[in-house]
């Protein structure tokens, strides 16, 4: 009897247990657990993004002034830590969070609780969710920091601050959530936008343009043109040279696997980014000689406009994408810095604003499900709606993020003030905002009482 009953629970449980429903790898491709080799490969495009944040400060740092050196690599080295506390505790929720309403997030996952270093997401099934909230950090942090090129030379380090973490809460994070966390223009419209062009650089680009105009132009902008002299071309280089090659990670690590979708992006994103550099050498060869800074800035015009539709267009469109890209953001700056005279000090709205929405809208067009199944076919593959619903995505960004990023400027001036005054630009911000010089022995000159009583002020041991 007794060890009939035995028996009976062994085989109950036998039976519970195969017919339980299993709660890991739900999110998973195959309800397995995340492929190693996927997993790797966005781990990797990770750091190449995180490397393009010290590299953005070495190609800003290179084409801006001596005596403001310090003062742009100080503010995005300050951003990156700033901005990854920020995701950590809250960010990440408030994008990738439950969904209210179509507009944002909410706070289940503040501190990155419940974020799994083992099983998926929904929002990227072949790797771990935590891996996937890393990868979406970089994202997260370079944003606001792109912008940082539009108000260099001018604006304080204390008002850098306050713009960054208001605008990253305010613009970026809900933006994200439209696009990429379940909002409403995904939900409902569909909306595509493979590694940012519209979250990213049309948010930011448009934004820059905004705070340009606030801000106003930087004393002797009409001497030079608005083109002031470089103090560091090699530097510059660098700088483009490891944005580059951490662009590869940006557009080919957001395939979140490893295969066919990555190679395509890795593609279009070399293709992209040389026709319009071979656009911006003809250009500036055909005004007088090619330049090291045309070189630079066409390829850089060429990745970030290829960004958001690296992941959804063939190689042969990424040629004809490449070169509009080019003649954009090139004539964008004769525009805007030479004819409307906007010290827009490193072409920002041109570089990245401009040629974002031209690659987010060019996904209208071109864009070819058997490239991407996870996308849709353009209007090229019998599918003109979706230019309307790019530009609905593009406009919609756009006017939330400058209407946004000017309010916070009217705060930020009407508390901390946002802009130096003329005196302190004389100096260099490198000095006034932060007692140092990137290049003693030639910025000292004329300014030694100064750097003295700065350093004086600063001494804790006093």
């Amino acid at each position: 009897m007794v060890a009939g009953e035995i028996i009976q629970n062994i085989a109950a449980e036998v039976n519970g247990s195969s017919s339980a429903i299993p709660t890991k790898y739900l999110d998973c491709v195959g309800k397995a657990p995340p492929d190693p080799g996927n997993t790797t490969w966005v781990l990797l495009s990770t750091i190449l993004v995180l490397g393009m944040m010290p590299a953005l400060a070495f190609f800003e740092a290179g084409l801006l002034r001596s005596k403001n050196t310090l003062s742009i690599i100080t503010q995005i080295m300050s951003g990156i830590v700033v901005l990854t506390v920020m995701w950590q505790a809250f960010g990440y929720s408030l994008t990738f969070g439950p969904d209210q309403k179509g507009i944002i997030g909410n706070l289940d996952h503040a501190f990155l609780i419940n974020v799994s270093y083992d099983d998926c997401s929904p929002n990227a099934p072949n790797i771990p969710a935590a891996a996937y909230a890393f990868f979406m950090m970089m994202f997260a942090n370079i944003t606001p920091l792109l912008m940082t090129g539009a108000f260099a030379e001018r604006v304080k380090f204390k008002a850098f601050i306050a713009l960054t973490v208001a605008w990253e809460i305010i613009v970026f994070y809900p933006v994200a959530h439209w696009i990429w966390g379940g909002g409403w223009l995904h939900k409902y419209f569909g909306i595509l936008d493979f590694a940012g062009g519209i979250v990213i650089h049309t948010s930011a680009g448009v934004s820059a343009l905004v705070i340009a105009l606030y801000v106003g132009k930087r004393k002797e902008f009409e001497k030079y043109g608005g083109e002031f002299p470089p103090s560091n071309l090699p530097l510059a280089t660098i700088g483009a040279a490891l944005l580059w090659m951490g662009w590869f990670g940006f557009n080919a690590g957001s395939a979140l696997a490893a295969g066919n979708i990555a190679t395509s992006a890795v593609a279009s994103t070399q293709i992209g980014g040389s026709f319009s550099a071979i656009v911006w050498i003809v250009l500036s060869w055909l005004k007088g000689k090619p330049t090291t800074v045309a070189v630079i800035n066409g390829v850089i015009a060429g990745l970030a406009g290829i960004t958001p539709a690296s992941g959804y267009i063939n190689s042969q469109y990424s040629i004809g994408l490449g070169i509009c890209l080019g003649l954009a953001s090139y004539y964008s700056v004769v525009l805007l810095k030479h004819k409307l005279h906007i010290d827009d000090a490193l072409d920002v709205s041109s570089v990245h604003g401009l040629t974002g929405i031209i690659g987010s809208l060019a996904i209208g067009f071109c864009s070819d499900l058997s490239v991407n199944p996870n996308g849709a076919n353009g209007a090229f593959y019998g599918n003109p709606k979706l230019i309307g619903t790019q530009l609905l995505g593009v406009v919609s960004v756009a006017v939330w993020a400058a209407a946004w990023t000017w309010i916070l400027l009217k705060i930020i001036d009407a508390t901390i003030g946002v802009k130096i005054d003329e005196s302190e630009e004389e100096l260099g911000l490198d000095l006034v905002e932060h007692g140092e010089f990137a290049y003693h022995n030639i910025s000292l000159q004329g300014a030694e009482n100064h750097y003295s009583s700065v350093n004086s002020a600063h001494d804790f041991f006093k």
